[in-house]
């Protein structure tokens, strides 16, 4: 690989009602040591602010550009932000682009965010899709997000360009942040999570969804990912000992048992849910999975 200074990345954030957090996610990109070559922030039909924090933050920096998106009048759980992503991806006008940021916009990082990154890529050839990992301060106080390490936070994915072509693109509804992880490592690229990388979240996970809408979410996005049941008994199991006790766990199996009565549609590959499930299953016996 090229030195980390010559490395040409393009990012793409997807945005709604971001006008609170979005001007720290842009005062983060702009002090890179490494600045992207092109970066797309889409406003996705947002009601507040957004729109004009984006065009302030373009008019003075010629690499951001802002696009914008008719509003739906509702938030499109799962699909929404991928449908919006979508769009900013091809609105790219850089195509020779070695990496690819999917990045939120309620986020803040250090200045060498991008090139502590792109050198873990560098000592990892077979690494497809990396990210930091996401903290919350409150009271001065830091919290991780804790998920399996092979996993990176939809937020935070950068994917290396020969292992985005390998997947064909991402799976637009939910569960897709998981399945390109999955994916990725089913046709041998490797994908990883950054524990010495942290990225502030300034708003926790499912936030919108309010505690238990969030927890249901889970597990309706657990069903049309095609979790195996028994990797979803065991992970109700183990929620019990989790905040909320007991009403987590509660929320999590009627997520996705009502997603099941439902018939909601799963994502349309078997060859990777066949994988998904072989993988938990590994996880369960206690063999070598990916799910660590």
């Amino acid at each position: 690989m090229s030195p980390a200074s010559s490395i040409k990345y393009v990012v793409i954030t997807p945005v709604r009602d971001e006008q609170e957090f979005l001007p720290l996610t842009i005062a983060s990109m702009v002090h890179q040591t490494i600045r992207p070559a092109e970066w797309v922030i889409v406003n996705d039909g947002s009601k507040d602010g957004t729109g004009e924090v984006i065009a302030a933050a373009a008019r003075e920096h010629p690499w951001i550009r802002g696009i914008d998106r008719q509003d739906r009048g509702y938030r499109k759980w799962g699909a929404g932000i991928i449908e919006a992503f979508y769009s900013g991806f091809d609105a790219l006008t850089c195509t020779d682009w070695r990496f690819m940021c999917k990045l939120d916009g309620d986020l803040s990082f250090a200045p060498d965010y991008f090139a502590a990154s792109f050198q873990k890529f560098t000592e990892n050839p077979r690494l497809g899709i990396g990210g930091g990992m996401l903290y919350h301060e409150e009271n001065g106080v830091r919290t991780l997000e804790t998920h399996p390490i092979f996993h990176v936070r939809g937020g935070t994915k950068i994917y290396k360009r020969d292992c985005w072509d390998a997947m064909g693109g991402l799976w637009v509804g939910p569960g897709s942040d998981t399945l390109d992880d999955v994916k990725a490592n089913m046709l041998g690229w490797t994908s990883a999570s950054f524990p010495d990388i942290l990225v502030n979240h300034h708003r926790w996970t499912g936030a919108s969804f309010g505690k238990w809408g969030g927890i249901t979410k889970n597990g309706k996005t657990d069903y049309v990912s095609g979790y195996h049941p028994l990797f979803l008994f065991a992970k109700c199991a183990r929620r019990l000992f989790e905040r909320p006790y007991v009403l987590g766990s509660l929320a999590l199996g009627y997520g996705y048992l009502a997603a099941r009565w439902q018939n909601m549609a799963q994502v349309d590959d078997p060859q990777l849910i066949k994988y998904l499930q072989a993988q938990q299953l590994a996880k369960l016996m206690g063999r070598e999975t990916i799910w660590k």
